[in-house]
């Protein structure tokens, strides 16, 4: 479960990036929160995951206090972030392992998740080789391994699908879809409005740090009969 109260980041005390919000989402829903370039989303998760300090307002994650108690708080989060260009003169196995000793996986564990996620991302064969030499689309695979090694309750997913080949973006959409199923959170970013209408239980739109809906599809359709969502998306952040 994640919730926000209240919620506000300026930054240089001038830019608003994100702008008194609250919204929740819920342990089995899968919620897709959109919006233009530049609307607050990668910020509003940073704050989530305490990467970010919020200005105002609170933040709990599994009913842990991001800020009073972030240590417990992360360690229910699995964080895909919008760029996976990091610890690039690692190998694959040293990156997962530094993973495993940051979220004290043990051993046994720790080999069985990574050899599972692995296999079902067709990532086996890249672990042994500096993640320098990976291509854009296999740091996204690793980076999406890495996040889910230690079996976390809540997923944030910064645009999780950019990269990924069709086979890979369709793995991890089963693997969304199984992990809300069995009563986790699943809290992604995307532009691709197709994938969260099909995906999502509920949407959360946001422009220039304002909260413009958060509801189920079905109540943004009753809303505003314009047709798909993408054409009630362009309505919405247009205006």
């Amino acid at each position: 479960m994640i919730k926000l109260e209240n919620v506000t980041k300026t930054y240089n005390k001038t830019v608003r990036a994100v702008d008194d919000i609250s919204f929740e989402v819920k342990g089995g829903e899968i919620v897709g929160f959109i919006g233009p370039n530049g609307s607050g989303k990668t910020t509003t998760m940073k704050m989530i995951t305490g990467i970010i300090k919020a200005d105002v307002g609170k933040i709990t994650v599994n009913g842990f206090n991001v800020r009073k108690e972030p240590l417990k708080a992360k360690e229910s989060i699995g964080y895909i972030a919008d760029s996976p260009d990091m610890f690039l003169r690692l190998k694959g196995t040293e990156f997962l392992d530094l993973i495993g000793d940051i979220y004290h996986v043990p051993t046994d564990k720790r080999q069985q998740r990574i050899t599972s996620l692995a296999e079902r991302f067709e990532l086996s064969e890249a672990l042994s080789s500096p993640m320098m030499s990976y291509s854009h689309g296999m740091r996204q695979k690793i980076m999406v391994v890495a996040a889910l090694m230690h079996d976390p309750s809540v997923w944030i997913l910064d645009e999780p699908m950019v990269g990924l080949d069709p086979k890979s973006a369709f793995e991890l959409k089963q693997m969304m879809r199984e992990h809300a199923k069995a009563g986790n959170t699943v809290f992604f970013s995307t532009h691709v409005l197709e994938v969260a209408e099909k995906l999502c239980d509920k949407v959360i739109i946001i422009k220039k740090g304002h909260l413009l809906f958060d509801g189920k599809l079905e109540e943004l359709e009753a809303q505003n009969q314009t047709g798909s969502l993408e054409e009630i998306f362009l309505e919405l952040t247009e205006k």
